[in-house]
């Protein structure tokens, strides 16, 4: 969902005069420094002794010699593993741009990585030379100057919320993965449990720091800002969902919510819910037929269809059903609601009903894997949590993100409609295949619309704003003797699922395209896609032409490239 910290073991440091005038509030505050610093220069924390500030390392060059090489050459997804001639960390924004500035001097292919979480081979293929680690660059503070609060691309983000809510009781909406980082969710346009009631995570991005290079050759670092009279401001837009890899390297990012006045950090950026219900539920795929998972998969579709409207009181509630293979033995959906709205219990307690209806399969404890989560069977009923307890707890409850030997393959679809009747024959068909046990092999449906839909598609690189849910197919297996059949089935289900739109959710009534962020090489291939609608088109739809100006302006050589980067026009 790409989407085991805290703020002690993460550097959230440097002094405001370091920043330049930000305000720094750090992990390795004490919690009554932190608070102090609220607001403040947070150099109170500092002329009191109780900051400590790590000195700024030169950039690091990692080489095959060295045995944290092979740390460093590969991402969660075990199928791309690299082999570059050197990786370069960093851990100071200003390092950037001497780095690529040598590559581009050399002549040495570069790709950057920040969390890793690449689920193609974009960042880690044979023609690499250099990789730029940005994984050390992950600060997150405040700045006073701009008002805003800075994020280092490097920082994780369950990073991220602990020091944005546990600091100043705000947050911003991103993605459920504790250790996706920010670099390539915000620019890809991020999803999160909150987006339905706050909007995406790029709907408060208000200035972006990129390195770019000129048709002369030579490195500039440029902030963009959404201000309407920024010369760089196209640049900003196109970091605002026009994904990653595509123009230069993102060093940081400035969030606070649109319009906000006055300089008090707990005031510019939302509040996220004080508690929240969490329940988790799973139904044994022994009692499904045919009818009653078409009933239940298409209770949900129409469900979100119905109650997706920016400003609805149902926008308190966000879930996800995870359609998993037969051969793992249950299906299973997690629910979270907005403890603190009005009948909060009441929205949960319908919705859950309103899932069920018709099905007639008792729910029972999640007590198997699905997806890239682990069992959650202390949630077969509803728990109130203060929200980052289950923040904490559906982030870091992910095998995907802790088995170090996980191999995988993903494909996505945005849903505009509920599912024609002959999509979800070919969902049952492919799930309840018996010609391999698949058990790592999942499809799953994640509530959208609400506040996401309130924005206009052209307002931001990110074009996906009339959509009720989204659809992730995801395998997730062990062993490389497994890849063919995990690869060929999630082929397989997709291609039979949109056969009527040449193999691909093309836009229109139904379906609305694909989510940059779960990139997939096949939508490149005329043989997987045989619609008349492009890769580009699928990700970025109308914005694909404003996006490749970006592109020409500010990357002429086409320096930053990948598989399925913006190309030049």
């Amino acid at each position: 969902m790409r989407d085991n910290s805290g703020i002690g073991r993460r550097r959230f440091f440097t002094t405001a005069a370091a920043l330049g005038g930000a305000a720094a509030v750090g992990g390795t505050l004490t919690g009554q420094a932190a608070a102090a610093g609220r607001g403040t220069a947070a150099g109170q924390g500092a002329a009191a002794g109780q900051e400590t500030v790590a000195a700024k390392l030169a950039p690091v060059t990692v080489t095959p010699a060295d045995a944290q090489y092979g740390e460093l050459v590969h991402g969660m997804n075990n199928r791309y593993v690299g082999s570059p001639e050197s990786v370069q960390l960093v851990d100071d924004v200003s390092q950037v741009a001497g780095v690529v500035q040598a590559a581009v001097t050399a002549g040495k292919r570069l790709t950057v990585r920040s969390g890793g979480h690449c689920l193609e081979d974009f960042v880690f293929n044979p023609e690499v030379q250099v990789v730029l680690d940005l994984s050390q660059l992950n600060k997150v503070y405040y700045d006073t100057k701009r008002r805003a609060f800075a994020v280092e691309t490097g920082a994780q983000l369950l990073d991220v919320y602990t020091l944005l809510y546990q600091v100043y009781g705000v947050t911003v909406p991103g993605g459920i993965c504790y250790s996706v980082a920010a670099g390539g969710h915000v620019s890809g346009g991020g999803w999160g449990l909150l987006c339905r009631q706050l909007g995406l995570i790029i709907d408060y991005l208000c200035a972006v720091e990129v390195v770019v290079v000129g048709a002369d050759g030579k490195v500039r670092t440029i902030v963009a800002t959404d201000e309407p009279d920024d010369p760089h401001r196209e640049l900003w837009w196109a970091h605002a969902g026009g994904g990653g890899g595509n123009f230069g390297v993102v060093t940081r990012y400035w969030f606070r919510t649109p319009g906000a006045t006055g300089n008090d950090p707990a005031k510019l950026l939302p509040k996220p819910p004080r508690e929240v219900y969490l329940v988790a539920q799973a139904w044994p795929w022994e009692s499904m037929t045919e009818a009653k998972f078409s009933r239940l998969v298409q209770n949900y579709a129409r469900w979100f269809t119905a109650h997706s409207d920016p400003g609805a009181p149902e926008l308190a509630l966000a879930s996800f059903l995870v359609l998993t293979h037969r051969s793992n033995g249950q299906i299973a959906m997690v629910t979270q609601v907005d403890a603190t709205v009005p009948q909060a219990r009441r929205l949960l307690d319908d919705y859950l009903a309103a899932i069920g209806d018709g099905v007639d399969v008792p729910t029972g404890a999640v007590t198997r894997g699905f997806a890239e989560f682990g069992p959650m069977a202390a949630y077969a009923e509803p728990r109130k949590l203060r929200w980052l307890e289950a923040t904490r707890y559906l982030g870091t409850t992910n095998t995907n993100l802790t088995d170090p030997t996980y191999r995988q393959e993903y494909k996505s679809a945005y849903m505009r409609a509920a599912f024609p009747d002959r999509q979800l024959a070919a969902l049952y068909k492919n799930l309840t295949s018996t010609d391999a046990a698949l058990p790592g092999a999942s499809i799953t449906l994640s509530s959208y619309g609400g506040e996401v839909n309130r924005v206009a598609p052209s307002a931001t690189g990110y074009p996906h704003r009339e959509s009720f849910f989204k659809m992730m197919w995801m395998s997730l297996w062990n062993d490389p003797a497994e890849d063919a059949a995990y690869i060929a089935w999630n082929r397989r289900c997709y291609a039979q699922v949109y056969a009527d739109t040449g193999g691909v959710p093309v836009p229109n009534g139904v379906t609305d395209g694909c989510y940059v962020n779960y990139p997939d090489n096949d939508l490149n291939d005329p043989k997987f896609n045989t619609s008349s609608t492009p890769w580009y088109s699928l990700y970025y739809k109308d914005n694909y032409p404003r996006l490749q100006q970006v592109k020409k302006k500010y990357d002429p050589k086409d320096f930053f490239r990948h598989a399925q980067s913006v190309r030049l026009p």
